[in-house]
């Protein structure tokens, strides 16, 4: 049987949620026993986001195959069982350069390449190739609906409810109703305005999931679905939640995933929500809190570090804590003085995540020292397992130049230097590590022990390594290299053993982390820190006890 389209359009701004209402429908199916996949498309002219600016994309997700891809993808592997490639991604100069391609090869014999049908065809082809072997193909769009630069995709859905018919489409709008103080009102214009730029373009949303921060009154619905030409029960609430991992359940609460199979004619089992409804009561009712320290360069941003705040809040909801996470910018800490210990006292644990360039990096190896010698978690992970190691050798080792050579091509000890395979390359799109690479994990160590294997898989995305020239005069001052790819040729894991929990991947292990499977790394490494923080508070309020009963010493 082939496969059905649910197709995920966005209108009035821009970040209403689509990737995660197109997550949330996908997790829903799935509980009712169908089988998901999921894509999306970016209109912008990037091959892929991987050149793009933390600030200005996000992060940049990778999955197994090396593909960098939106942050949105993230949400569908975090959501739902689907498993994701460069398949599911497609950016508009991606489209573009395989066209190009075909024509300077002649596949098009002698043909004038337009938008309509070749750009559109390329389009519909991408979306068929993932919907092979589903039962559910979710497709966004991204951007918003009125853009020139979506207008092809918008185009490509179109003709497919035309070639394919209501039964096997189904189109999801996800829309803005704002509340306006001033007038103690909600207003619907700006969706009827967003459905009518849809209608222009010859396309009839089935399903209308209207953005606000309260619920829609009945009256509200009811013009909305008089104005927009919907039925009533498909105007829904997509009320604001405290957790992303409550929109499944709110959908559900709304009964979208009935009215998706409604509309597409499917039979499916019952609902079985019962993990997620498990994960938001945990959400709500923790037993304590953890603090933790994230130390970066792009932390005015979150973003950029989308998946990693995720897989924190995976690791604390093992534990049924709360996450309070404090950004530290990595560049405050580089002050000259000891006033950095007052930005770094507190927090149960010290993270220092992924990140390219010098900005920032001294900051960074402050922090790492402070962790280090005051006895706190520490969790590195790609450029925070090099900063760690960097910071070992000048301070450990006694190699006060030990430096990277992205940071210092100069420097008198490449502790880290640029992989051996890239050298001479300067391109920067898609040059990297990238993707799932094989870890040999060593037995007796912290690694060992968190991940109870001898050999696991995790996904890269970096331009440098540990130089193995080094290993020998920092293993013999006590880093233990614990993770190595298979032929011993790459490090992918240090530890320190003599502190309670010091371990550094050059891997991005937050990319694997899921609500309902949160990753080793993360759950041991929140863990870890949730006991660092009672001892310290057990110590704090000891020594308060002891100051109060204290005898005053009587003058003479």
């Amino acid at each position: 049987m082939p496969a059905k389209y649910i197709f995920v359009t966005g209108g009035v701004v821009s970040s209403l949620g689509k990737g995660l209402a197109a997550a949330s429908i996908g997790c829903l199916l799935e509980s009712r026993g169908i089988k998901v996949n999921i894509m999306k498309f970016d209109p912008y002219l990037n091959v892929d986001p991987g050149t793009m600016s933390p600030f200005q994309h996000g992060e940049v997700f990778v999955t197994d195959d090396g593909a960098e891809t939106d942050l949105d993808l993230g949400h569908y592997e975090r959501f739902t069982h689907a498993k994701l490639s460069r398949d599911n991604n497609w950016t508009t100069g991606r489209l573009y350069e395989q066209i190009i391609a075909k024509e300077r090869r002649g596949d098009y014999l002698g043909k004038t390449v337009q938008v309509i049908p070749h750009v559109t065809n390329e389009i519909k082809a991408a979306m068929k190739k993932v919907a092979q072997d589903v039962d559910v193909a979710i497709v966004e769009i991204g951007g918003t609906v009125g853009d020139i630069e979506s207008l092809p995709f918008m185009e490509a859905i179109r003709q497919m409810r035309q070639e394919l018919g209501r039964e096997h489409t189904l189109f999801v709008h996800v829309t803005l109703v704002p509340f306006i103080a001033a007038a103690q009102e909600l207003k619907t214009k700006p969706t009827q305005h967003s459905v009518k730029e849809l209608l222009s373009i010859g396309i009839q949303p089935d399903i209308l999931l209207c953005r606000t921060d309260r619920f829609l009154a009945k009256d509200i619905k009811s013009k909305i679905a008089l104005f927009c030409n919907v039925a009533e029960e498909a105007v829904i609430t997509a009320k604001d939640v405290a957790s992303i991992y409550e929109v499944p359940v709110v959908f559900a609460h709304e009964n979208v995933d009935t009215l998706v199979l409604k509309c597409l004619h499917m039979e499916a089992k019952d609902r079985d929500l019962a993990k997620w409804e498990d994960i938001v009561h945990r959400v709500y009712n923790p037993k304590d809190t953890v603090t933790i320290g994230i130390v970066g360069k792009y932390v005015e941003y979150e973003d950029s570090y989308k998946s990693l705040k995720e897989a924190l809040v995976h690791g604390a909801l093992a534990h049924n804590l709360k996450l309070q996470l404090n950004w530290i910018e990595a560049e405050g800490l580089e002050t000259g003085d000891n006033s950095y210990e007052a930005q770094l006292e507190g927090y149960d644990g010290i993270l220092v995540p992924g990140g390219f360039g010098k900005r920032g990096i001294e900051g960074m190896l402050i922090a790492i020292r402070y962790a280090r010698e005051k006895k706190v978690p520490y969790f590195g992970i790609c450029l925070g397992m090099q900063t760690a190691c960097i910071e070992f050798a000048r301070n450990v080792v006694g190699l006060e130049e030990a430096n990277s050579s992205e940071f210092d091509p100069a420097t008198a000890h490449r502790v880290i230097y640029k992989l051996r395979e890239l050298r001479g390359v300067e391109e920067l799109g898609g040059t990297m590590r990238l993707g799932a690479w094989t870890c040999k994990i060593e037995p007796d160590t912290l690694a060992h022990k968190i991940y109870g294997k001898d050999e696991i898989s995790e996904r890269h995305r970096h331009r440098y390594e540990f130089n193995r020239e080094y290993e020998e005069p920092m293993t013999a001052a006590g880093l233990r290299i614990s993770g190595s790819t298979p032929d011993g040729t790459y490090v992918e894991m240090v530890e320190l053993p003599d502190h309670p929990h010091f371990i550094g991947c050059q891997f991005h292990p937050e990319f694997k982390s899921k609500p309902l499977e949160p990753h080793p790394l993360f759950r041991t490494f929140i863990g870890a820190a949730y006991e660092y923080g009672l001892k310290r508070r057990a110590q704090k309020e000891t020594a308060e006890i002891e100051m109060f009963h204290r005898p005053e010493k009587i003058r003479i």
